[in-house]
């Protein structure tokens, strides 16, 4: 028996989800953008997956757009943002949290002349937002601060931070990478004052290949992929009828997010009173972390050691982003954490089926390999 606990890389599809992209590639196979009866009728299912979306995020249908995913997401606000605004300002503003595909893009506008600043986190992964607010000027066109962190789960107080930019007088954007947080929180990006907002369908039982976007009603971006002028020419390609059709059965899948979060916190303090009792293993997740990561290094033992003898029973975790391929944490690092916890730690992430007897197996294999090494 497998346990699966890697599911801030991907989650397995949910029936519902694999389901609808069967029927979509098999019985509703034509383009959105074709003029005849196969076209139109794809054309509806893009129409209900888009409502699907905006009414789980109480916005209008008009302010989603899909994407390829979550880098696509972001790569689309970032730029787009920078292509729209660059004449208003050159300073950006992110944090020392961020995904690849944040960190990157900002490093790339810095290559062209922009003005980047790297919010660093404290030890429990929190940016000081009175450091945002001293960053923030009337040169400022972009902050981007993700809503929970991929590899320890600290959640940002994303509420305060439009607040702030307009007690700045800045016109900024407010870009919230949500990827982690979509569909396992509350996020309602109008209430929360988020002009960009980033998700993707394989982090919520969806599957790989969709993500969207949205985009504030009031917001002005221009596109940064050209070509037919799909997604209301702000992402051009024809779109991903399977996968995002199955991102909005997931969505619906989801069910009850508080219940969810609930049954998860359970879930994940049972393990963590558990794991506190093992010599030499601390726990990097802050205590309120979003429940459905948890980080935890485990001193002796290289990551990649834990890793191995973890898969080798059937047991899934990962050694932190599955983005960074091996390398050492930047996010660890930023906190402040030591090099030789962040050697050895590893990155267990829940989902809303995952039970306390997989989190007793995984304790299991964490105790067994502690002792094969140390001995």
């Amino acid at each position: 028996m497998s346990v699966y606990l890697d599911n801030s890389a991907t989650t397995k599809p949910c029936e519902a989800a694999v389901k609808k992209a069967l029927f979509m590639m098999n019985e509703n196979f034509g383009n959105p953008s074709s003029l005849h009866m196969c076209g139109y009728n794809a054309k509806k299912e893009l129409d209900n997956a888009r409502k699907t979306l905006a009414s789980f995020l109480s916005c209008d249908v008009k302010e989603i757009y899909f994407t390829s995913g979550g880098t696509a997401a972001n790569n689309t606000a970032i730029l787009g943002t920078a292509r729209t605004k660059h004449r208003e300002g050159k300073k950006i503003i992110t944090t020392g949290l961020e995904h690849p595909s944040v960190i990157k893009h900002f490093q790339l506008l810095e290559e062209a002349g922009f003005e980047a600043v790297y919010l660093k986190p404290d030890r429990n992964g929190k940016i000081n937002l009175d450091e945002l607010s001293n960053a923030v000027d009337g040169n400022t066109i972009l902050v981007s601060v993700m809503a929970v962190n991929n590899e320890v789960g600290s959640i940002q107080d994303i509420s305060q931070i439009k607040g702030i930019i307009k007690s700045k007088n800045s016109k900024a954007y407010f870009h919230c990478d949500a990827v982690q947080g979509f569909g396992k929180m509350a996020i309602k990006p109008k209430k929360l004052g988020i002009d960009l907002m980033s998700m993707s369908a394989h982090k919520i039982h969806g599957i790989k290949g969709a993500g969207a976007l949205f985009v504030n009603s009031s917001v002005r971006l221009m596109p940064s992929i050209l070509g037919g002028g799909q997604e209301n020419g702000l992402v051009s390609g024809t779109e991903p009828m399977p996968a995002i059709c199955a991102f909005a059965a997931a969505v619906e899948d989801i069910g009850s997010v508080e219940k969810n979060l609930a049954d998860t916190q359970r879930v994940k303090q049972y393990f963590t009173d558990k794991i506190k009792t093992v010599d030499g293993v601390y726990i990097n997740s802050p205590d309120d972390a979003l429940p459905y990561i948890i980080n935890i290094s485990v001193k002796g033992v290289p990551s990649q050691v834990m890793l191995n003898a973890l898969s080798a029973e059937g047991i899934y975790v990962s050694a932190g982003s599955a983005c960074s391929k091996g390398h050492r944490s930047d996010v660890l690092s930023a906190m402040g954490v030591a090099p030789s916890l962040i050697d050895s730690a590893i990155r267990i992430s829940l989902s809303k089926s995952t039970t306390e007897n997989d989190m007793d197996l995984l304790y299991n294999g964490i105790v067994n390999t502690v002792k094969r090494v140390r001995r």
